[in-house]
């Protein structure tokens, strides 16, 4: 389906078109004319298939020609992070573009006494539209600054993750401050039962969208290579030599082990920057429009921006450390081929985390190939899985082999103008 067959204002289409945006995504398809029926909706959709448009559009366009109050909150948008929140507040000055006085406001934490105020101030003028992270939303609400009663549309991006940061009793806090006539939309990328909890709290008879659930893109060519942790560095600094590599986001398990992989590889000439919860929001803010900007060509990051993170021609993403939870490996190689481009994924492997690569391919019900190391990089450990009472369709044996010099494949840009989350 093309934007221009949806029942949208010619506003909102001129925006679309000015940003090469011609066919919808399944979810925009699936969700875009339900949401504008006025259902509220359960979307299962994970990062890179467009769910921030699916719900921005219909609710601009019904903010920009429905009668809705001028001075007060007409639409909250929750938000795990605040990079989150950041990136969605672009797309609706992208996407409202062309609309008479559609106003939004992003709310974070993170920031110094002047943003704060500034916040304040930007919501008791009644921005149409504000984009907030549940622990900042609810100092503003303690403080007075904000009035709820009139939200005309509450929709929830990321809820899992939100529930995972612990944020469920804020957001049925925030509920709570709401008119039982609203609309409410939930994005998740998957439904376990806290989710579906949620949902039935807050969700009034909810049409359901499911669009490839805890699936990566087909387009991610997936690599393991088992190796064990003395090995790892080297391997990473033979992976990321490649030249043709100009924008790579490299995961670790934890701030320090950024903080260190960062040190380490700039001492060896690699153009890297480190993003970790420790950085002042306005460290952060430079880190990412650098590495957007190309200025920062390997980004190592924790899990803070595994989710809902748009940034264009991620080619490699690399799993220093294997995640404990497979859902976080869906996310994290979600940000390479997103919308339809091709990417490559590489995960290292100890023999530790044999058991945690496995989880993930019975989630992803996928074998991830493993080839031999980089050369230079040493022999692969000798290992063999038996695991046949829990997971008898399948048993891996990897025999020591020399490397025999095998690089990972190279990387081509793409481009082609795509949808975005």
């Amino acid at each position: 389906m093309y934007f221009d067959e949806l029942d949208i204002t010619d506003d909102l289409l001129d925006a679309l078109d000015a940003m090469n945006f011609e066919q919808c995504t399944p979810i925009q398809e699936q969700a875009i004319p339900k949401i504008l029926e006025g259902h509220d909706l359960m979307g299962i959709a994970q990062t890179g298939t467009g769910k921030t448009a699916a719900y921005l559009l219909p609710v601009l366009d019904e903010l920009s020609h429905g009668d809705y109050p001028k001075d007060h909150v007409n639409c909250i948008i929750m938000s795990p992070t605040r990079e989150l929140a950041q990136q969605i507040d672009q797309q609706v000055e992208g996407f409202a573009y062309y609309l008479n006085g559609v106003s939004s406001v992003a709310v974070y934490g993170g920031n110094d006494g002047i943003r704060f105020e500034q916040e304040r101030k930007g919501l008791e003028l009644g921005a149409d539209i504000i984009i907030a992270t549940p622990g900042r939303l609810i100092s503003h609400l303690n403080g007075g600054h904000i009035d709820l009663k009139k939200v005309s549309f509450f929709i929830l991006d990321e809820a899992d993750r939100m529930l995972d940061m612990g944020f469920y009793d804020d957001i049925m806090k925030i509920t709570s401050y709401l008119s039982p006539e609203r609309q409410t939309i939930m994005f998740s990328a998957t439904m376990p039962e806290n989710i579906q909890k949620l949902a039935n709290n807050i969700l009034h008879n909810p049409v359901e969208v499911k669009i490839a659930v805890s699936k990566p893109a087909e387009k991610i060519k997936q690599i393991a290579y088992v190796c064990y942790e003395g090995m790892k560095d080297k391997i990473a600094e033979q992976v990321l030599s490649d030249p043709t590599l100009d924008c790579v986001i490299l995961f670790a398990s934890s701030k320090q082990k950024v903080k260190e992989l960062s040190r380490n590889l700039k001492l060896k000439n690699f153009n890297v920057g480190a993003m970790h919860s420790d950085l002042e929001q306005k460290e952060r803010d430079e880190i990412m429009l650098n590495f957007k900007n190309r200025k920062i060509s390997i980004l190592i990051a924790t899990d803070i921006v595994s989710r809902g993170i748009d940034i264009d021609d991620i080619q490699m993403v690399v799993n220093y450390d294997v995640p404990r939870d497979p859902e976080d490996y869906v996310h994290r190689i979600g940000r390479t081929a997103r919308a339809n481009r091709d990417g490559e994924a590489i995960t290292l492997v100890t023999p530790r985390d044999w058991q945690y690569l496995k989880k993930i391919e019975d989630l992803i019900e996928k074998e991830i190939e493993k080839p031999d190391l980089p050369e230079g990089c040493g022999e692969k450990p000798d290992i063999t899985m038996q695991n046949k009472q829990n997971h008898g369709h399948r048993n891996y044996h990897h025999k020591g082999k020399k490397s025999g010099g095998n690089r990972h494949h190279s990387h081509k840009k793409s481009n082609k103008t795509e949808k975005k989350d």
